[in-house]
């Protein structure tokens, strides 16, 4: 595997954990949810930097189902991403505390939580749609050159069953009101296991992947069929 392809995975890895890890804001503490979050703005920094190839070839080729989609998902997580970031950045207390206060600080906490939680969904989308991408960097770790049916319907099966289980995460961590900011505080439970928690979280992820993943690869079967009639 080329040392770029590693550190762009490496990258990718940091981001997915850095963002599970600030989802859990009442878990770790305001000043470790500050750092980790400001490590996060360079991880984003440097995985648009890694892949800056994705802005030359924006207009560049025909745009299909499945580009448009992931072209839209990308554009919504990069709003989600500065929304978060600039918003991070106003209610600092520690990490960005030295900078001159510029107020706005109820409009900062709404940018904050739809930033959060619709960014939390956005990127597992993202994930979900290069999902064929990562599962063959992973067969190709693994030295698994042949796919496998069997594998197919085990994988389907466990990623359906993460999926309804993400389903309940997502009605009993109250994910719509936050969504769609019914409310300007976000509810939590201080005393919640950790692993709970994690748990939860990865299921709402697994959710997200499963639904983009296979609603893409009914895309690509469906635009096959339809050429093969043509």
């Amino acid at each position: 595997m080329k040392l770029k392809v590693v550190i762009k995975l490496s990258v990718d890895i940091f981001m997915t954990l850095a963002l599970l890890f600030l989802m859990g804001y009442h878990l770790w503490g305001e000043a470790l949810h500050e750092w980790v979050g400001a490590g996060m703005l360079f991880l984003f920094i440097a995985h648009h930097i890694l892949n800056g190839y994705w802005y030359k070839s924006l207009f560049k080729g025909k745009y299909n189902t499945i580009r448009i989609l992931t072209l839209c998902i990308d554009i919504l997580v990069l709003v989600s991403m500065l929304a978060q970031m600039y918003s991070g950045i106003v209610m600092s207390r520690y990490v960005f505390d030295f900078l001159p206060s510029i107020g706005g600080i109820s409009l900062a906490r709404r940018l904050h939580i739809l930033g959060a939680y619709w960014g939390y969904i956005l990127i597992s989308l993202h994930l979900g749609l290069h999902w064929n991408m990562i599962l063959g960097m992973f067969r190709k770790a693994a030295g698994l050159k042949n796919k496998s049916k069997i594998r197919s319907i085990v994988a389907f099966i466990a990623g359906l069953m993460i999926a309804g289980y993400g389903v309940r995460a997502f009605i009993n961590r109250d994910f719509s009101t936050y969504l769609l900011l019914k409310s300007e505080f976000v509810f939590l439970d201080y005393s919640e296991s950790k692993i709970l928690f994690t748990i939860d979280y990865l299921a709402l992820m697994g959710l997200c992947v499963f639904i983009a993943h296979y609603c893409t690869k009914m895309i690509r079967k469906l635009r096959k069929k339809s050429e093969e009639q043509q």
